[in-house]
């Protein structure tokens, strides 16, 4: 890996560790908002009973652990750069009684699992922010063994994700926050149409599908979704970081303003799309490829 490359997984190593206790505090809601995305990626997989599964960029578990209770007579094993992550994850699977889950730190870059070990390999939302995705994805073909299943979620365009596109924007109304180089991580980078798809077909992944799955973000005031964004989304806060005491103020009232367009039966409702894209290891897969 170069050492830009390094440099960013450091730096998100970090970011992620200080945010675990935020994603562990909003567990309950997190798990219910994703919960439509890992069930698609799951889907993808065509479990069996006794599959071995690789979550990678697993974060605090999901959608690993739900698929722990899918492979009673297998096991998952959860990978992520962030060992504060993976703490939350395993008091998860400790708290529902999941013995046949796995934790290991690791770079999704470099996956310290020999070839052709498992089943299906799962990807919530990780591509977005590898500093290599074409290494990230051969370690992935790599550790699959033939005729598994490679599924992964990135999201689609902003416009179809107020629940971050609303923030995001005001914030860059407010501050003059430096334009990201193009292809760098970031929560819209996979948003493309096609882009995931040309992905795992470039490495060598067969009957290759893309869909999108839509859900809401749903709080139930402006405050509410205030607190959830600022305590799970590194995003949001490196952004309010670059503003001043004035400028945060504003940039909170806008978005307060704006979420009054996104109120329906008393709650606020923010919609939430995903492209799921899958795959079928091949015999032979490359091992590297360009994206």
């Amino acid at each position: 890996m170069s050492p830009a490359a390094d440099h960013i997984r450091d730096q998100q190593r970090t970011i992620w560790d200080q945010f675990s206790a935020g994603w562990k505090k909003w567990d309950a809601e997190v798990l219910g908002w994703h919960a439509p995305f890992g069930d698609a990626l799951i889907t993808e997989a065509r479990l069996r009973s006794d599959s071995s599964v690789l979550d990678v960029a697993a974060g605090t578990g999901e959608p690993g652990l739900t698929a722990a209770g899918l492979v009673p007579e297998g096991s998952v094993t959860l990978t992520d750069i962030s060992e504060g992550m993976l703490r939350v994850a395993r008091e998860k699977a400790a708290a529902r009684g999941l013995r046949n889950v796995h934790t290991t730190v690791s770079d999704a870059a470099a996956l310290p699992f020999g070839d052709g070990t498992f089943d299906a390999v799962l990807c919530r939302f990780g591509f977005m922010y590898f500093p290599d995705m074409s290494a990230a994805l051969a370690e992935m073909v790599r550790t699959a063994k033939p005729g598994a299943r490679i599924s992964a979620a990135v999201w689609s365009r902003a416009a179809e994700n107020p629940w971050a596109s609303l923030v995001l924007g005001t914030i860059a109304r407010h501050t003059e926050l430096p334009l990201p180089a193009q292809g760098a991580p970031g929560l819209f980078r996979c948003a493309a149409l096609g882009f995931m798809s040309r992905v795992f077909q470039n490495a060598g992944l067969l009957d290759v599908t893309e869909r999108k799955v839509s859900t809401e973000l749903v709080r139930n005031s402006p405050e509410s979704y205030w607190e959830f964004m600022t305590e799970i989304a590194a995003t949001v806060t490196a952004g309010l970081a670059q503003a001043d005491t004035a400028a945060r103020e504003l940039i909170r009232s806008d978005v307060f303003q704006l979420l009054g367009r996104y109120e329906h039966d008393g709650a606020i409702r923010l919609r939430s799309t995903a492209t799921i894209v899958a795959g079928t290891r091949a015999a032979g897969a490359p091992s590297r490829f360009d994206v």
